[in-house]
């Protein structure tokens, strides 16, 4: 049974395994519902999945697009999976520049710097430069990372393995680390861990409870958390 102080990187999707996503979307999105009166028209379920959808397809179709004009570029589609009135271009601008905004779950910041006794801390992550900086300096309080990956630098969006093949080609140039020395840390089955699996690295599974976007049947992971705070705790009983 591998330990996990048998490896050297983390590299971490940051949206729903670090900063609560779910949140974030409902919580920006309120707006736009509130002005057609449908605030408590949809259940939670019913908005994540429809998010999802538009969000995982849109990035298919446009990997190109920065996160948050992709964001932007789904309200009006989300519109109509909900039988709503089309949004204004200035709703759909300010959902997308939500995302810098979307809070981090409590335990984050903490396990991310007890993780980092260890560990060389990664970001792989669906989203744009700008969007990601707002994060950090916000939600997360700054927390160091030895190195970034965004979306925005790859040019595609996850599941699609040329994000992680980047992630590779970058951890060896710039920490001299190799791929069988990380760790996929994140909570998304369908984003990180399935993929992660293909690439032939293991992964820990951040369940986050409750959480609706990205879970799949196939359950794949090497480590299995409800939280970040527990695989921290994991590395200290290690340790």
């Amino acid at each position: 049974m591998a330990k996990l102080t048998d490896y050297k990187v983390l590299t971490f999707d940051c949206f729903g395994t670090i900063v609560d996503w779910e949140a974030g979307v409902l919580a920006g999105i309120q707006p736009f519902l509130a002005s057609h009166n449908a605030a408590d028209s949809f259940s939670r379920e019913k908005l994540l999945t429809v998010y999802h959808e538009a969000e995982a397809a849109q990035q298919a179709a446009t990997p190109d697009l920065t996160y948050d004009a992709l964001i932007a570029k789904i309200l009006p589609q989300i519109a109509t999976k909900l039988g709503l009135p089309q949004p204004t271009d200035e709703q759909s601008i300010a959902y997308g520049k939500t995302v810098g905004e979307w809070p981090a779950f409590p335990d984050s910041v903490d396990a991310l710097r007890r993780l980092s006794k260890h560990f060389k801390l990664v970001i792989l992550s669906n989203v744009d430069r700008a969007s990601f900086s707002r994060t950090n300096s916000g939600p997360l309080q700054g927390v160091p990372f030895d190195l970034i990956i965004t979306a925005q630098d790859v040019g595609s969006y996850k599941p699609d393995l040329r994000n992680f093949e980047y992630m590779f080609e970058q951890v060896k140039s710039k920490l001299s680390f190799e791929k069988n020395q990380i760790i996929q840390t994140a909570q998304s089955q369908f984003h990180d861990h399935q993929p992660a699996k293909k690439m032939g690295i293991k992964s820990s599974w951040i369940v986050r409870p409750g959480a609706v976007m990205g879970n799949r049947a196939d359950e794949i992971y090497d480590w299995k958390f409800d939280t970040l705070g527990q695989m921290a705790d994991a590395l200290e009983a290690e340790t």
